[in-house]
């Protein structure tokens, strides 16, 4: 018996970027949709109506040709964000009447076809519905397709009713039986189910169609491909993921922002913090509900002349309500006084979480972490007595020199320098062209304290115009630290060039280990001198120490 994936059925609206455009501008009485419109992203047409496409314009085409295919085009921007907002209602109304939907993208969802089918006596009766429900919500040209896999399905969809293997009960139906998957796609061409590097490989060993890889092995296509083409190879002849379901349903999202809104305005922090905090409970109340805790908030105040004042607050753990008042507080209290405006203040506060995890993830562990928890406690009340800024924690910056690579981070604030994904690297890592590598110093001097660095004969020691020091170190003083010691180890200089464009100075870095096991940084700073000339002036400083 052939193998074949579950039943999907998908939901397609032609032109969704069109229709969520024209139902947007209806609220502004823009006019109808009879004519040659055309959505630009990026100088290419990314979505058109029909009367554009009668008139030449094709997706993907630049707007110059666009405008020379048809003179009378209208031309408007693509809003990515506006599209995939508009869609949201009508994937509401779907899973009110067939629930478990997954939408793939704006214009286009899928959902198990087995449920629907059985509670409806029928894939027909059952597409039928969603048809209707898609006029009623005024897209009479909705489409849908049913196959064996959420791939064929989708392609059936988008199929003609003349296409062989197509059953087509009505217009805007098109089924393909489970025995005629693999006929319905072998027409296809191989692109549809590879990537393009894997496509034109394929393409170039003969492999055109869906067909002509399906009837490959699935053992000589992973040997030649790995599981890129393996995954090809199993959309081709209608299978699916393998140990993966066809359709993840969508889960709606509960909208947990709050917002507050004030009459009389409120001018004053404390005031503020105070009619905030019953509300700050809720907020946190609803997400305990949902077996969620917050840890990244959104504080937007809104002023009397409509102004909005928003920052993104990070916990190191997660908020409280008397987090979220303290957060509040503090940004009420860093607001701009204009003292022209007597009467200003704020008319509305909204919180809205940025980023919610599981309450489950942020439960103690088996020995518990009470110390943790106390730390955090006792320095969230120094912090609410003495401001946001008053406690801090050290964060590495990048930088070159090790004093501008430190800085205190209020505590409770997300790291700047921290990567917006994990394939990202961190700001710190570079590149910093003569940064100091490994191991971070101890202690870093502010001022740094002037050094003497002497060879066996008493000799100051300094590097040359090669980058190489003149002799080898045996001995090291530091001003107001450390009397003459002798040097056991010591690296190779490296130099420091900064701003060589503009004849900026230029040092030298060099890392020594002492006799007495204590390891210095040190940095030569030597004065102006010609090019390729050895810097015989200079001095050397005690950058940082090691302990």
């Amino acid at each position: 018996m052939t193998e074949f994936a579950e039943r999907v059925m998908v939901l397609w609206v032609p032109d969704w970027p069109v229709h969520a455009y024209l139902r947007e501008r209806e609220e502004g009485h823009a006019p109808g949709a009879d004519r040659a419109l055309a959505l630009i992203a990026q100088h290419r047409v990314v979505a058109c109506s029909p009367e554009a496409r009668v008139a030449g314009v094709r997706v993907g085409i630049r707007e110059r040709e666009a405008r020379m295919r048809c003179p009378t085009l209208d031309v408007h921007p693509y809003d990515e964000q506006g599209t995939a907002r508009a869609f949201a209602p009508v994937l509401a109304a779907i899973e009110q009447t067939i629930p478990g939907v997954e939408l793939l993208r704006p214009g286009l969802c899928a959902m198990r076809a087995r449920g629907p089918a059985r509670y409806y006596c029928g894939e027909e009766a059952a597409a039928a519905t969603l048809t209707a429900l898609a006029t009623e919500l005024g897209f009479p040209e909705a489409r849908v397709g049913i196959a064996s896999g959420r791939f064929a399905a989708e392609h059936a969809a988008r199929a003609r009713t003349a296409d062989p293997e197509v059953v087509a009960p009505s217009p805007r139906v098109r089924i393909i039986p489970v025995e005629s998957t693999v006929a319905f796609l072998s027409h296809l061409p191989v692109a549809r189910a590879a990537s393009p590097e894997l496509a034109e490989v394929l393409t170039r060993l003969g492999i055109r169609t869906l067909g002509a890889l399906a009837a490959l092995p699935e053992d000589a296509v992973r040997r030649r491909f790995s599981a890129a083409g393996v995954a090809a190879h199993r959309r081709a002849r209608g299978l699916g993921a393998a140990h993966a379901a066809e359709v993840h349903p969508h889960t709606p999202d509960r909208d947990l922002a709050r917002t507050i809104d004030f009459e009389p305005l409120l001018d004053g922090a404390d005031q503020l913090a105070f009619a905030c905090s019953t509300h700050a409970e809720a907020f946190i109340q609803q997400c305990i509900e949902l077996g969620l805790v917050c840890t990244e908030l959104r504080i937007e105040l809104t002023d009397d002349i409509g102004t909005r004042h928003e920052r993104v607050w990070a916990h190191p753990s997660h908020f409280t309500a008397a987090d979220v008042v303290n957060r509040v507080r503090w940004q009420a209290g860093a607001l701009p006084r204009v003292p022209e405006r007597g009467g200003s203040g704020i008319a509305r506060v909204l919180l809205t979480p940025v980023r919610t995890a599981r309450a489950a993830q942020h439960e103690p562990g088996l020995w518990n972490s009470a110390p943790d928890e106390r730390v955090h406690h006792h320095l969230s009340r120094v912090q609410g007595l003495v401001g946001h800024d008053g406690v801090g924690t050290g964060e590495i910056l990048g930088g070159r020199l090790s004093a501008e690579r430190q800085r205190l981070v209020p505590w409770g604030t997300r790291s700047a320098t921290a990567p917006a994904s994990r394939t990202q690297p961190r700001v710190r890592d570079g590149p910093w062209p003569g940064r100091l590598t490994g191991a971070a110093p101890d202690t870093v001097f502010s001022v740094a304290p002037s050094a003497e660095l002497l060879d066996h004969a008493g000799v100051p020691v300094h590097p040359d115009s090669e980058d190489l020091l003149t002799a080898d170190p045996a001995r090291l003083s530091i001003e107001g630290l450390l009397r003459f010691t002798e040097v056991a180890a010591w690296s190779a200089p490296w130099p420091l060039r900064e701003r060589w464009w503009r004849s900026g100075t230029t040092c030298h870095r060099l890392q020594v280990v002492l006799s007495d096991g204590d390891a210095w940084l040190l940095r030569y700073e030597a004065n102006a001198a010609p090019p390729d000339t050895s810097p015989t002036t200079g001095r050397w400083v005690a950058e940082a120490r090691y302990t």
